[in-house]
């Protein structure tokens, strides 16, 4: 068994100790390796491992590696996305996680037109508030739902966020916690075609925690690939 293959039962074990512990179901909550900054040959390894969903942040990126992937993976983009690069995600992924204004989503939406299918999304919130990072400020998320739901080939599926990092991973928690609060008062909210189904949060550090907090979609690149090294 290779280390990369290795690593992902690991992982895998690590959440399902999360799931019993929180009383869930480990079904519900899907390992996404961020596979950013790795070659080829490791996504095929990790696919060869079991692995399904990659995750990449970054566009040029994503547009030169993809073709040399032999493995049908599928792909979730989950980095800071540009207007004028959406273009090159177009049919070619699964989900955008970073979705955090409308222009954005508009888009998507115009991308998206001549697909057979909506394009999932999930909208990132700034969970800290932190001035540096991206995301929709909390306050102004209920809003955004409402003017994005309107387009016709988005499908928002549920939330995302990076908390602000902390050595201990249970200082984390309350921004998993809110983020799953702030899932269920837009699902009160019932607009139509939004469901909030999907929590897109928990990275290497501190993903047992945010699977106790209800994520659904764990972001896990170091532990898996190791060190990213430029």
């Amino acid at each position: 068994m290779t280390d990369i293959a290795q690593n992902i039962a690991r992982i895998r074990e690590r959440i399902v100790a999360a799931c019993e512990r929180s009383s869930r179901n480990p079904d519900t909550v899907r390992l996404i390796a961020v596979s950013k900054i790795k070659p080829a040959a490791d996504i095929d390894a990790a696919f060869a491992a079991g692995q399904q969903l990659f995750g990449e942040s970054y566009v040029q990126e994503f547009r030169d590696k993809s073709p040399e992937i032999q493995s049908p993976v599928e792909w979730h983009f989950i980095g800071g996305l540009q207007n004028n690069k959406v273009k090159y995600l177009r049919g070619k992924v699964a989900m955008i996680h970073s979705v955090d204004r409308l222009p954005l989503a508009e888009e998507i939406n115009h991308q998206w037109q001549n697909e057979a299918t909506p394009c999932k999304v999930l909208l990132q919130v700034n969970i800290g508030e932190e001035g540096q990072k991206s995301g929709c400020d909390p306050e102004q998320l209920a809003q955004l739902v409402c003017a994005v739901a309107k387009l016709p080939n988005l499908s928002i599926c549920g939330l995302m966020c990076l908390p602000p990092y902390c050595e201990d991973a249970e200082e984390v928690r309350p921004y998993f916690r809110r983020l799953r609060e702030l899932a269920e008062q837009i699902e009160r909210l019932q607009v139509p075609g939004v469901a909030m189904t999907e929590l897109s949060m928990g990275m290497s550090g501190d993903f047992e925690v945010a699977v106790e907090e209800g994520a659904t979609l764990v972001r896990v690149g170091t532990a898996i690939f190791g060190e990213r090294v430029r």
